[in-house]
């Protein structure tokens, strides 16, 4: 799986640009939304020193950032698939009409 950077591979898994997996990609797109809405909540409750509440800030990008990447590749994988269908369509009524042009 090759790409640049917020490309995806294609089986929608988030690639970093250099050919492996991103850093968090080993993550699926459910279990970085789990742990994103835990340090949201972890945030919102307050209590953390302004060190934690940095740091969970930065946990909380990097989440969001992962799991953009993944809805990114499963947008690329509808697209390709809807174009893929759309050809097969316009092929099926070419051939349609050439097969009705042959019968006159």
């Amino acid at each position: 799986m090759t790409g640049t950077t917020g490309e995806t591979g294609t089986t929608g898994t988030p690639t970093d640009g250099t050919g492996g997996a991103a850093a968090g990609a080993a993550l699926g797109y459910e279990q970085a939304r789990d742990e994103l809405i835990d340090v949201v909540r972890r945030l919102e409750a307050g209590g953390a020193t302004l060190e934690e509440s940095l740091a969970l800030w930065e946990r909380g990008e990097e989440l969001a950032r992962i799991c953009g990447e993944w809805l990114e590749g499963a947008r690329a994988r509808l697209d390709a698939a809807l174009a893929r269908d759309e050809a097969a369509e316009e092929a099926d009524e070419e051939q349609t009409g050439e097969a009705d042009g042959e019968d006159e």
